[in-house]
C-alpha cells in the first residue's frame, strides 16, 4: 500500500480528498495536517510514501514545506492540488520535483489518474536493475513528446492557458490510445469545447495527431493522439 499524507487548510476540502482516495485502491491515508508545521511532524513520524499539498497556509505557503523537505533530502514525492493558476507558481513547482499538478476544484478522475500513473511510476522504478535510455525515457514523463518546452509556455496565444496546457499533454503522456475532446474534457474536468482548441493548438505544434473516425451515429469527429 502506498501511504498517503494529505496536507490542506481547508477542513472541508481534505475531507473530499480523504474520501476521493479510500475509493482508489492501493493507497491509504495516513493523516491529514491543516498547518504546515502538522504535515511535517506527520511526515518525519509517519514516513508516507506520498504527500497531496495545498500552496496556500494561514502560516505560509506549500513551497516552504517543498523546500524543507528537500533541503532535508526527504524522499517523500509530493502532488501539488491547488487553486493557484499562475504560471509563476507552476514553474516553482516543477522546480520542486512535484510528481504533478492538480488545480482545484479537484475531480475525481483527475486524481484518480494521477495517483494510478504514480502506482505506474513506482513499479517501473520497481522493476529497473541497471538503466538504458529506453528505460529513463519510460520514468521520465517530461521526456514524453507531448509535454510542452518552457520556451513554447512563454509565447502561448491568446486564450490557451499554461497549466491548463500541461494537464491536457500529460494526459497524452498516459494514454497510448485516441481520444476525443469530449474525453479529455472529462479527464480533465473542461468542456469539450475548451478541450478542442487546446487539442487543436497541440496539433498546430506537431505535439498530437488527428484522426477522423464515426461514432454511432454516423458522425464525424475528431479523435487525437500523441505524435511519437
Amino acid at each position: 500500500m502506498i501511504k498517503v499524507v494529505i496536507a490542506e487548510d481547508d477542513p472541508q476540502i481534505a475531507e473530499i480528498q480523504r474520501r476521493f482516495l479510500e475509493r482508489i485502491e492501493g493507497f491509504e491515508l495516513a493523516g491529514i495536517a491543516h498547518r504546515l508545521e502538522e504535515a511535517k511532524d506527520l511526515i518525519e513520524i509517519l514516513s508516507p510514501d506520498l504527500l497531496l499539498l495545498d500552496i496556500q497556509f494561514p502560516n505560509g505557503t506549500g513551497f516552504d514545506l517543498l523546500r524543507k523537505l528537500r533541503a532535508d533530502n526527504s524522499s517523500i514525492d509530493v502532488i501539488m492540488i491547488t487553486a493557484a493558476k499562475e504560471v509563476n507558481t507552476l514553474r516553482e513547482a516543477l522546480h520542486g520535483g512535484v510528481f504533478d499538478y492538480i488545480l482545484k476544484p479537484l475531480v475525481f478522475e483527475r486524481l484518480q489518474e494521477t495517483l494510478q500513473h504514480y502506482q505506474q511510476h513506482l513499479q517501473k522504478l520497481h522493476n529497473l536493475d541497471t538503466l538504458a535510455q529506453s528505460d529513463v525515457d519510460k520514468v521520465m514523463p517530461r521526456n514524453s513528446p507531448a509535454e510542452i518546452s518552457p520556451a513554447e509556455i512563454t509565447r502561448l496565444p491568446k486564450g490557451i492557458d499554461a497549466i491548463t496546457l500541461d494537464n491536457i499533454s500529460r494526459v497524452f503522456s498516459q494514454h497510448d490510445t485516441a481520444l476525443n475532446a469530449e474525453e479529455v474534457g472529462e479527464i480533465i474536468g473542461a468542456s469539450r469545447t475548451t478541450a478542442r482548441r487546446y487539442l487543436e493548438y497541440l496539433v498546430s505544434l506537431g505535439k498530437l495527431n488527428t484522426e477522423v473516425s464515426y461514432g454511432s451515429v454516423g458522425r464525424p469527429e475528431r479523435r487525437y493522439q500523441r505524435s511519437d
